[in-house]
């Protein structure tokens, strides 16, 4: 397919133009770090951390929090576009601290909103692309921005909340009895969301998983979110969180009482184009497929720009 054209116009003769590059793209976020619990205190647990903020334009794909997918970019030819993958929030080492959010990613006019982190006790989680999950007692979740993600998940008298995924809410935990007497669940992250983007079906951007205080750990939600901390039944010894998967934007588990909170997985930035390759500056981790008659560039880290 050519790059320039022609038009004429009366009295002014022919004139060459430059035709757009037409771009489909995924665009998520850095997720959110796991909220800390209180040592000492089993109603004081942190709360998961939400999924970075998840764009499509691909298909018909959606987007996150059930967003429709967005229309593909067109893009001007010599001109330096802007690629930024974001990083994952980072673990606040601190007892009842809530978790930082993740770093926005960008593609040229594009960007999706880190995640936020999860909740301390006694204060509101941090809002996000996902919100981030309530910790232990008191506050209210953290919101989602509309068109990436969802909210996080509320407490329940010291169970933790999930964090918002980009496929779903973060969940709440719940008390039960079976015949091992009361038990308790705290707060499955939230489900990520499914793109073939890349030729093969991915789920990315779920929820971290909310903690407390018993050997039961929750979670993290379908994508790659961290699993909740909690306290082995067996020998009392503390179960840390788990981490947000790298590069899907997922959201870290939230912390125990003692039991480190789990950081956020760091974002991704995909284009796909039916076009010439784009100029690649300095400063971005990449790698190149060809799917089908299509060229497909993953973004993993840093921030730099392409440029057709």
């Amino acid at each position: 397919m050519p790059i320039l054209g022609a038009v004429s116009q009366p009295g002014r003769g022919a004139f060459s133009f430059r035709r757009p590059v037409f771009v489909e793209y995924l665009v998520i976020a850095g997720g959110g770090a796991g909220g800390h619990g209180q040592v000492a205190s089993y109603r004081e647990q942190g709360g998961g951390a939400g999924a970075g903020g998840y764009r499509s334009a691909y298909a018909s794909e959606t987007s996150g929090g059930g967003a429709s997918a967005e229309e593909p970019l067109e893009l001007k030819r010599g001109v330096n576009h802007t690629v930024t993958v974001g990083a994952g929030g980072a673990v606040v080492n601190a007892q009842a601290t809530s978790g930082l959010n993740g770093s926005n990613s960008v593609f040229a006019t594009v960007t999706s909103v880190g995640g936020g982190g999860g909740g301390r006790n006694s204060t509101s989680a941090p809002s996000g692309g996902s919100g981030g999950g309530v910790g232990g007692s008191g506050g209210s979740p953290g919101s989602g921005t509309t068109g990436q993600g969802y909210a996080g998940g509320d407490n329940l008298d010291g169970l933790g909340g999930g964090g918002g995924g980009a496929g779903q809410v973060g969940q709440v935990g719940y008390y039960f009895s079976n015949e091992d007497g009361p038990q308790s669940r705290p707060g499955v992250g939230g489900s990520g969301t499914a793109s073939s983007i890349t030729g093969s079906s991915v789920t990315r951007a779920g929820g971290g998983g909310g903690a407390q205080y018993t050997s039961y750990r929750a979670g993290g939600g379908a994508g790659g979110g961290g699993i909740g901390a909690g306290i082995h039944g067996g020998n009392g010894s503390l179960l840390g969180a788990g981490s947000g998967a790298t590069n899907t934007g997922s959201g870290g588990g939230g912390g125990s009482a003692g039991a480190g909170a789990g950081a956020g997985g760091s974002g991704l930035v995909v284009i796909r184009f039916n076009d010439k390759p784009p100029t690649i500056s300095a400063g971005l981790t990449y790698s190149t497929a060809t799917v089908g008659t299509d060229t497909v560039i993953t973004f993993t880290a840093g921030t730099g720009t392409v440029t057709w």
